[in-house]
């Protein structure tokens, strides 16, 4: 069969090259990976989404996008660091104000349920909810030493999917009273990050 002869032949082909480049640069470039946040307990990204909390920087337009290195405690985000995931831009979900973010009322050793909202799920590895020690009182940047070594609820996944909305069923921590934290981390199965969300609760 004979080819159709077209005319500016060499131009033509000099853009179809480019369409393909750039066909290619789009395919090769990064994806948005999963995303998501605590909303009960509400955390502070929420909060600030909310409007509930001001002065919050960019978080207040991406609460789902607290994401650094997996690995906690024995990796992840530095100390001081790690309710913003070691994230500049998302600082203000570090700083303390003082002992004034807004807290939800919980109740020691009482099932409750653990929600969190995904804008993209993920192949997720598991769930893990730590708690602040007793003593801690929100007036510093949370540390690894503020924590309880252990989580006190882990949830498996073992490389499924969480619906977009889900919800851990639990037991809150045992013999905790007064102000606390509770830090969430969504440990994703095919990436080397996890999701970070800090919960202000009053026991």
């Amino acid at each position: 069969m004979r080819s159709l002869r077209m005319p500016g032949r060499r131009a033509g082909a000099a853009l179809l090259g480019l369409g393909l480049v750039a066909g290619v640069s789009v395919l090769s470039a990064p994806t948005a990976s999963s995303h998501g946040y605590t909303d009960t307990p509400i955390s502070r990204q929420k909060l600030c989404a909310n409007k509930t909390v001001s002065n919050c920087g960019s978080i207040q337009w991406e609460p789902q996008s607290v994401e650094g290195p997996k690995g906690f405690p024995a990796a992840g985000p530095a100390d001081g660091k790690i309710c913003s995931a070691g994230l500049p831009q998302f600082a203000e979900l570090d700083d303390p104000r003082g002992g004034a973010w807004p807290t939800t009322k919980v109740t020691s050793g009482q099932s409750y349920g653990f929600r969190w909202q995904f804008t993209a799920n993920h192949s997720t590895t598991d769930f893990k909810y730590y708690v602040t020690k007793n003593g801690w009182t929100g007036t510093r940047a949370l540390t690894r030493a503020d924590l309880d070594p252990q989580p006190f609820l882990t949830v498996a996944y073992n490389g499924a999917r969480p619906a977009m909305t889900t919800v851990h069923q639990g037991a809150m921590p045992s013999g905790k009273s007064g102000r606390h934290m509770i830090l969430a981390v969504w440990t994703i199965n095919d990436t080397a990050n996890a999701f970070y969300a800090c919960s202000d609760v009053q026991f």
